[in-house]
């Protein structure tokens, strides 16, 4: 299977965030050089894989749709 590079804007478009924001998950760790980027050549330019990500966006919304929401008690 062959996997699809985005830039950063290709990227934006496709899942409809801000590039700023998917700069901010950079930052933040939520996209993991190796495993959702890399940078081609050693250089400053970052590619993403599109299909890890795509991937473990679905896993993450699934997870959190498996979790149930506790009930509150009066006390």
């Amino acid at each position: 299977m062959m996997a699809t590079y985005l830039t950063t804007e290709e990227l934006s478009a496709r899942i409809k965030y801000d590039i700023r924001t998917i700069r901010d998950r950079l930052k933040d760790s939520v996209l993991i050089e190796g495993r959702h980027y890399f940078r081609p050549f050693g250089g400053r330019k970052i590619l993403f894989i599109w299909e890890q990500i795509e991937q473990d966006m679905f896993s993450a919304a699934s997870l959190a749709s498996a979790i149930p929401m506790t009930a509150s008690r009066s006390m």
